[in-house]
C-alpha cells in the first residue's frame, strides 16, 4: 500500500492512499484540498504511479532482505 501524507504543524490534513485510491481530508481545509486533488486526473493517476513506481519495484528486494535474515 502506498500513502503520502500531508502535515502542517504536525497535523495531518490530507492523506493519499493507494488502496481508497484518492485523496481524504481530516480537517476542514484538507477536506477541501483532497476534493480539489480528486477532481484532478492527472494529480490522482500521478498517486496511483507511485505506488508502481516506488512499492512494487522495491518489494522483491526488500522481501530477499527479510528472507535472508531470518
Amino acid at each position: 500500500e502506498f500513502i503520502r501524507s500531508v502535515y502542517y504543524n504536525k497535523l495531518e490534513f490530507t492523506r493519499f492512499s493507494s488502496s481508497v485510491g484518492k485523496f481524504v481530508g481530516f480537517t476542514e481545509y484538507g477536506v477541501k484540498n483532497a476534493e480539489y486533488w480528486n477532481n484532478d486526473p492527472s494529480k490522482v493517476s500521478a498517486m496511483k504511479a507511485q505506488k508502481e513506481g516506488y512499492c512494487l519495484h522495491n518489494i522483491q528486494i526488500d522481501y530477499t532482505a527479510a528472507l535472508t535474515k531470518s
